[in-house]
């Protein structure tokens, strides 16, 4: 067994900066078990929906195959549903991933691609209408922090990655480290999948 399982991070113009860097800080924390690459189309630079740029390690032509794949949302999943080639890049990865994770908006362009189709998952709430149109064959959950059906985990809006990943964390080493991490992190895990006040709010239940 690998002693590091290997993570790619898929960013595109307009990705959503904590639906990244929320999950990455989680993973970051445990460096002896995670190893992290961004990944684009293109490589280089990548702009974030707000304005940060961010620098690719790879571009989808030299990037490897992940242990772990994660889709960001943001205002940029707009373009990217109509992107062939992101579309098919994240086919092809899903296909070999120990786990394929989204934030956000991020399991609309997983939906798009076919990847959620017969799966449970959830999205952003705000965007729930938009983003469950890209998935017909998807079993949308409306009232959820996150949804994990086998291999398949995706996320509530932004922070909510946060929370998916800690609970990825401890699925695959443990609950002392992925408590420890929240700690060191000092952030409030909610550590219920079901806890989602935001789908009240915006109407869903």
């Amino acid at each position: 067994m690998k002693n590091k399982r290997s993570i790619g991070v898929v960013l595109f113009p307009g990705f959503e900066l904590l639906d990244v860097f929320g999950p990455l800080e989680m993973y970051g924390q445990a460096p002896g078990h995670f190893e992290i690459q961004l990944v684009s189309e293109e490589g280089g630079e990548v702009a974030s929906a707000q304005g940060p740029r961010s620098v690719a390690d790879v571009a989808f032509c030299d990037a490897p195959n992940f242990d772990i794949l994660l889709v960001p949302g943001g205002i940029g999943t707009r373009a990217e549903v109509l992107n062939d080639v992101f579309l098919q890049w994240v086919v092809d990865q899903s296909k070999s991933c120990e786990y394929v994770t989204s934030v956000c908006t991020g399991s609309a362009l997983l939906a798009k691609a076919g990847i959620l189709d017969g799966v449970r998952a959830t999205t952003n709430k705000k965007a729930f209408d938009w983003a469950t149109s890209q998935g017909e064959r998807v079993h949308w959950v409306k009232e959820a922090r996150w949804v994990e059906d086998g291999r398949f985990i995706t996320s509530s809006g932004v922070s909510a990655g946060i929370d998916m990943t800690l609970a990825l964390i401890q699925k695959m080493l443990g609950p002392e480290m992925a408590k420890d991490i929240a700690t060191w992190t000092e952030y409030e895990w909610h550590s219920d999948s079901s806890w989602d006040p935001f789908a009240r709010f915006y109407g869903l239940v």
